[in-house]
């Protein structure tokens, strides 16, 4: 993942939210007794931990590029679990080193990952298994309003060359392309798509969702002008309380994600 500073504690806000895609996508990995299990952009390690029960039996490891990610994750280390400092596309595992490999909502984020497919293929040992789970920008109003301001004169100067999940050099592929990379690999492919809708409560919910995630580098990039960076919000804010409007009983927030789960015969 890129170096944004990510903050934990705002990240976990919406941790019932953010959990159901990651219970989802390891609900369908087969992979029966593993022996060793990575999680890569383990974030807080809050979901990482709850592989310990998954698999009673394995070591599991979660490696997150954030230190203030990693200083959390701290908190759930024990002797079948660790957490490490890396970044995910310097991971460079060994052939049938790995049973299992976890990506939630982490790849998005890691420049040209699709060209690490194949790597982490060859280290699967045979019934193991690489799962990963992404949101899908493409027509979601959230991202159309963050390119919208960012576009405005007063910050494409500052803020048009920040990176992303929508950024040219880092997109989420269709979901069609990564089945047919990793399925021409000899892997057993599971893909499939699917829209939440979160009810969300309080003011500028939305805002607060990407806060923690998607909206991270444009805001790391203005931290130092408090003033822009109060305006930007507010921009934000603005055009995401149209593209979301309220209800008496929240805010309803339509997230798409595609998952596959790829497993070695």
């Amino acid at each position: 993942m890129t170096s944004t500073s990510w903050d934990p504690a705002l990240y976990n806000r919406y941790a019932d939210e953010r959990g159901r895609p990651f219970h989802d996508l390891v609900g369908r990995i087969p992979t029966p007794d593993p022996r060793d299990v990575t999680d890569l952009g383990c974030g807080p390690g809050t979901m990482t931990a709850t592989l310990l029960s998954r698999w009673p039996r394995a070591s599991v490891e979660g490696i997150d590029s954030s230190p203030g990610m990693i200083s959390s994750a701290a908190a759930f280390e024990g002797p079948r679990l660790r957490f490490r400092l890396g970044a995910i596309q310097d991971w460079d595992p060994a052939p049938d080193s790995v049973d299992v490999i976890v990506a939630n909502a982490s790849l998005q984020w890691v420049p040209g990952h699709a060209a690490l497919l194949p790597t982490w293929a060859a280290a699967l040992r045979p019934g193991g298994a690489l799962a990963f789970q992404q949101p899908v920008p493409a027509g979601a109003a959230a991202f159309e309003v963050f390119a919208s301001v960012v576009s405005r004169p007063r910050w494409s100067s500052r803020l048009g060359s920040v990176g992303g999940p929508r950024s040219a050099g880092n997109p989420v592929r269709p979901i069609g392309e990564y089945a047919d990379t990793l399925a021409r690999l000899g892997l057993l492919v599971d893909a499939w798509q699917t829209t939440y809708l979160h009810i969300l409560p309080g003011e500028d919910p939305v805002l607060a969702w990407f806060s923690g995630t998607g909206l991270r580098p444009y805001l790391d990039e203005l931290a130092g002008d408090p003033a822009a960076l109060a305006d930007f919000r507010a921009e934000v804010a603005a055009g995401l309380r149209e593209a979301y409007p309220a209800a008496p009983y929240g805010t309803v927030m339509s997230f798409e994600r595609l998952f596959v789960v790829a497993t070695r015969a």
